[in-house]
């Protein structure tokens, strides 16, 4: 794809924060085809155990004694635990008996490994829902059964205590865990960036990714004005709703897709960060103002930060004017010398490219041009109602 049909995706004049440790690629490249531009940090790092005791204990359990189920939840990990059991010389032994076990696979990914292994599934949920796999195993009554769970780092909310209240015997398959990143600094500047609004939105694709994000920013604190940004500002997105769980106990809300898979969440971004920026008609141009580029006549330009910071203030009451006064306390680390507005105004007009979309009102301030037929009621030359 060129450089040309990527700045005019529907996600142009967006930046979208990424916070996976795995797939960070691929989510990243999705977003930047339709034109986002994409800022990654990854709030965690996926550690194997392949030589970690809890792994070999877990699995020497089970050659002992067969389970009656066994649930594989990922297929990295799933194919993780197989090697492992390889290196140790009992891979052959750990197939057999995960042969003669009910083989639940959580979805189409797990399936192939379980397949590549030489393995079939017995059963697999629609939704690709470890709550469709609790219901399933309920369903059938699990008492006295013996069951495998592959943990795959992320808390499972209630699911293990469920069958346990339920009879079941159930033993954890620890095949990686979720560790902080080694690099902290990445996750740093996405925390600050956050808080100062310059994310248009923000991608969780896992619940201890939400969790190490929010303990970061609390061990800096500044959880506080985090959450506020992401309560208010920032469209915050998440694969799932299990991934969105440590977010909605903050009180957060979150986008989803139907389908817990990256391509619909990408979709997802295409549709709903749009509709967040006003599009406005000015001096005879649609103009859209998104995060770090203003759409005219659907056609990007990149705005330096004071510009954006102008002409969001000027849409907030398109047509009003705006005095320099507030158009200064608008402007990143604004000082008291209201020249700085004036500068600003004059990079604004120069990085728009087109003239009129932007009036000086004499001794007033500015406004923006719009179109007499906009329907606002607005005298063209009105002032803001606090001027």
């Amino acid at each position: 794809m060129h450089d040309d049909d990527a700045q005019h995706g529907p996600l142009a004049g967006f930046t979208v924060g990424v916070t996976a440790a795995r797939r960070a690629e691929e989510l990243g490249t999705l977003l930047t085809r339709r034109g986002a531009t994409v800022l990654h940090a990854p709030a965690l790092r996926i550690v194997p155990l392949a030589d970690d005791g809890e792994l070999r204990a877990a699995t020497g359990q089970l050659l002992d004694k067969a389970p009656d189920v066994v649930i594989a939840t990922t297929a990295v990990g799933f194919r993780g635990w197989i090697e492992a059991a390889d290196g140790w010389g009992t891979g052959d032994r750990l197939l057999d008996v995960l042969r003669g076990a009910e083989l639940l696979a959580r979805g189409p990914k797990v399936k192939g490994a379980i397949r590549g292994a030489g393995l079939t599934e017995s059963w697999s949920p629609g939704s690709e829902s470890m709550a469709e796999v609790l219901e399933r195993l309920l369903g059938e009554g699990v008492e006295g059964r013996r069951i495998a769970l592959q943990l795959h780092g992320e808390p499972l909310p209630g699911f293990v205590e469920a069958l346990r209240e339920a009879g079941a015997e159930v033993v954890g398959v620890p095949v990686y865990r979720w560790m902080p990143p080694e690099d902290i600094a990445p996750l740093d500047r996405m925390l600050d960036v956050t808080a100062a609004r310059g994310l248009d939105a923000l991608t969780f694709t896992s619940a201890p990714a939400v969790t190490s994000y929010l303990n970061r920013a609390e061990a800096r604190g500044m959880l506080p004005e985090v959450l506020s940004a992401l309560g208010h500002d920032v469209l915050v997105a998440c694969v799932g709703p299990v991934t969105a769980q440590p977010l909605q106990a903050r009180g957060i809300d979150s986008v989803q897709p139907e389908r817990f898979r990256l391509g619909p969440l990408v979709h997802l971004l295409c549709a709903r960060l749009p509709a967040r920026a006003p599009a406005l008609p000015v001096a005879g141009h649609l103009v859209e103002i998104r995060g770090h580029a203003v759409l005219i006549d659907g056609v990007p330009r990149p705005v330096p930060p004071a510009g954006m910071a102008l002409l969001h203030a000027l849409a907030r009451r398109p047509g009003w004017v705006v005095s320099r006064a507030e158009l200064l306390r608008a402007l990143p680390g604004s000082g008291t010398d209201e020249h700085a507005v004036e500068t600003a105004m004059a990079r604004l007009r120069t990085a728009l490219g087109l003239s009129g979309l932007v009036r000086t009102v004499v001794k007033r301030g500015y406004r923006l041009a719009l179109d007499p037929t906009a329907g606002t009621g607005t005298p063209a030359d009105a002032p803001s109602p606090d001027s």
